[in-house]
């Protein structure tokens, strides 16, 4: 029988919570997002929701359920799913191209949008100012401050804690963020018709997961630098990949390859919950944008370039507008058989969610339940062997205690 959280610290205790925020937006005051010993953010106190503040948080939480926003577009795949376009596309200003992540296309759809007047912020995340190795959620306002805040965040963040008070202003606007947090959304948009009228843009990264700061930690530890000395933490960008880059108050600095940063995979300190991911793709978005290096792994520096997953009309509008006036380049068409080669491990994946689920929910743990998402055709692809190998090494993490937060 299939099993789901019942309560939000069942999902936080068994490893299903992802940190959003989504919690401290509707228990305001009362529950806030918390850094945790363990390198991830967690609502604290979870015992604190009041009846219905829990049921709809139960309704909305991406580690309980989720579900693709898009069902009829025009073209479909099993990996990744609906869709009304793809192609390589990045910013039109050099500058963004070089600054932000990949070919910086998120950063120039934000940035135009706002000079567009089309939205009048945009809801996303950056570097905390006097703690760079953290990020948190901002409302930018202004071409500047979207681009002051551009960049891939690898450690923990929680923008939705800033979704309700985006609601609450009244006015347009678009968010950047991880496709669970979009699930979120799209969830919640169920609840409070204002998401439909007011969140007018949707724009993902297809997400490789997030990690816990430990793996931040870690780098500031093979340095001997402490975290309070920082005055700069970038992950990458300045080039694509680009280099990861620590700089000291007194002037000292420190750089990693984007390869040499993830070459330990043991080290990646990626979060339970993305490990059982079951949309990385961007499902509820209606762009995601994606690293489209062949094979799933830069080979050298180049110029930058994203491919982009168009999932709706707005989505297409977008592109449209944007690529008028030059805040965009859109490149050759691309293929769903591209996009596979581009991100292998997204496919290997999702291909396995389906006896891992299997695996938690007969060692007793719960799952996340998905509908439309495709995860049984996909799980056929796993020979019977390899099923059970899933089945069995999630089932004995779970009897481990791997999965269990304590804190």
């Amino acid at each position: 029988m299939f099993k789901t959280a019942q309560k939000i610290a069942e999902v936080v205790t068994n490893g299903l919570c992802i940190g959003c925020g989504f919690c401290e937006a509707v228990a305001v005051g009362r529950v806030k997002m918390i850094a945790k010993q363990s390198g991830s953010i967690r609502p604290s106190p979870v015992n604190e929701f009041k009846p219905d503040e829990e049921a709809l948080l139960l309704s909305v939480c991406p580690g309980v359920k989720v579900e693709p926003r898009f069902q009829n577009m025009p073209n479909n795949t099993t990996v990744w799913g609906n869709y009304s376009s793809l192609s390589y596309a990045w910013a039109g200003d050099p500058d963004i191209r070089f600054r932000a992540a990949t070919g910086g296309v998120l950063t120039a759809l934000g940035v135009h949008l706002i000079k567009s007047k089309q939205v009048s912020f945009v809801l996303h995340v950056g570097a905390e100012p006097e703690r760079p190795m953290r990020s948190r959620w901002v409302m930018s306002e202004t071409p500047e401050s979207v681009i002051a805040n551009a960049g891939s965040r690898y450690g923990p963040v929680a923008p939705l804690a800033g979704f309700i008070k985006s609601l609450d202003r009244n006015k347009p606007f678009a968010i950047i963020a991880k496709p669970c947090d979009l699930n979120a959304v799209a969830a919640f948009a169920k609840s409070d018709p204002r998401v439909d009228v007011l969140c007018l843009f949707r724009l993902a990264m297809v997400c490789g997961g997030q990690s816990r700061l430990k793996k931040s930690t870690a780098l500031l530890d093979e340095y001997g630098v402490k975290e309070e000395e920082l005055s700069l933490f970038r992950y990458r960008g300045y080039g694509n990949p680009g280099l990861n880059r620590i700089e000291t108050k007194d002037g000292r600095a420190f750089e990693k390859t984007y390869l040499e940063l993830w070459e330990d995979e043991a080290g990646w300190e990626i979060e339970t919950r993305c490990k059982l991911c079951p949309d990385p793709l961007g499902e509820a978005a209606d762009l995601a944008a994606l690293d489209v290096w062949p094979g799933g792994s830069p080979i050298c520096e180049d110029a930058g370039f994203n491919g982009i997953v168009v999932r709706s009309e707005a989505g297409e509008k977008l592109v449209e507008s944007s690529v008028k006036v030059g805040d965009l380049v859109q490149g050759e068409s691309l293929t769903p058989k591209q996009l596979d080669d581009f991100q292998p491990h997204q496919v290997n994946k999702k291909i396995k969610l389906t006896a891992r689920y299997e695996g938690l929910l007969a060692a007793g743990s719960p799952a996340i339940e998905t509908s439309g998402l495709r995860l049984d055709t996909l799980g056929k692809r796993l020979s019977s062997e390899a099923r059970e190998v899933e089945r069995e090494g999630t089932s004995e993490r779970v009897s481990q205690g791997k999965f269990l937060e304590k804190e």
